[in-house]
């Protein structure tokens, strides 16, 4: 029997997860669940608990990504099942990670796709759920007499081609323009900005095409640093999340106020949100966590949150020119 609600559009082997349950010789097992999957979660516990008789505790807290495991969940388990992405943070003995990839076809949209990019080399770039499909993409591309290169990126990169929120080190390759197989502009926005390339964004889910435009958020954010040209007061802001820590990085942004004679506290959080920092009457924050904080939620905090590079910015320590999106590579 399967969930419509997952099955519809996610590939999930429950029999090969019930197998690594009973290789392992787990007694208590923990479900990490990304937010749209966390629907599905009491059928696959179900399904499991019926085909293995292990004990199942399921997350409930945020889960934002592969950077984002449940460590407290995680020391009260023999094995953590992490679902919904590929294996990011490497040496955690009892974390299994399991992808979740979308059941889509992609020819449709491929074909929209083809016939409005231009000429010269296209850069293929997709996310985790699509990324299976990568070796169909590029057939489908060299069909229609099109040249095409894949990037392999950093070593937080799992896959040739993929792209995180956090991390568009595969997109570091020589082409004239890139297309972007996934859902959301955030990804590709990253791109546009940090290699000033065109980004077409091919959704297979919906089927349908977009050119990302950067001059929009590039407007936004160039607002939201000119807020805080005269801000006195920061928090610069840590994660506690094991794919997100950067105290290194927040060290070196706490030297930098110093250097501009800026006041600041360092503020460590779990789940940055807009009410976790109401307390905190700064005049702005540095955020040296996710990426994506500053940008989805920017409208949302009770002060400016400015990524690390718009810092620099703000300060004078670097030229509007140097702006790029954050991202954590290794």
């Amino acid at each position: 029997m399967n969930s419509p609600s997952l099955y519809c559009s996610f590939h999930l082997d429950l029999d090969d997860i019930a197998n690594k349950i009973k290789h392992s010789r787990a007694r208590t097992i923990g479900l990490q669940f990304p937010e749209g999957l966390k629907r599905s979660a009491f059928f696959i516990a179900g399904e499991l608990e019926k085909r293995t008789s292990v004990n199942i505790i399921i997350s409930g807290n945020p889960c934002y990504g592969a950077c984002d495991v449940d460590m407290e969940l995680k020391r009260s388990v023999d094995v953590l099942f992490h679902f919904g992405h590929s294996e990011l943070v490497k040496g955690l003995d009892n974390v299994i990670y399991i992808e979740t990839p979308a059941r889509t076809n992609i020819k449709n949209v491929l074909a929209k796709a083809v016939a409005e990019l231009g000429s010269g080399t296209i850069g293929l770039v997709t996310t985790v759920q699509h990324v299976h499909r990568i070796d169909d993409i590029k057939a489908f591309i060299r069909s229609k007499g099109i040249s095409y290169v894949v990037g392999t990126g950093d070593s937080r990169i799992k896959y040739p081609g993929q792209i995180l929120g956090c991390n568009f080190s595969a997109a570091d390759i020589p082409c004239d323009q890139y297309l972007y197989i996934g859902s959301g502009t955030f990804h590709p926005l990253g791109i546009a900005i940090a290699t000033k390339r065109k980004v077409l964004c091919a959704d297979p889910m919906t089927t349908s095409i977009e050119w990302v435009d950067p001059d929009k958020i590039l407007r936004t954010r160039c607002g939201v640093i000119a807020k805080c040209h005269r801000a006195d007061t920061y928090g610069i802001l840590i994660s506690t999340k094991i794919g997100q820590n950067r105290a290194a990085l927040a060290r070196r942004m706490a030297m930098l106020a110093e250097k501009y004679e800026k006041k600041y506290i360092m503020i460590s959080l779990d789940n940055i949100t807009p009410d976790a920092l109401m307390q905190f009457k700064m005049n702005a924050f540095v955020n040296t966590a996710c990426p994506r904080i500053a940008i989805d939620d920017a409208g949302m905090f009770s002060a400016p949150v400015l990524t690390p590079v718009e810092f620099e910015i703000a300060l004078g320590h670097k030229d509007w020119n140097e702006y790029v999106f954050d991202e954590i590579r290794e």
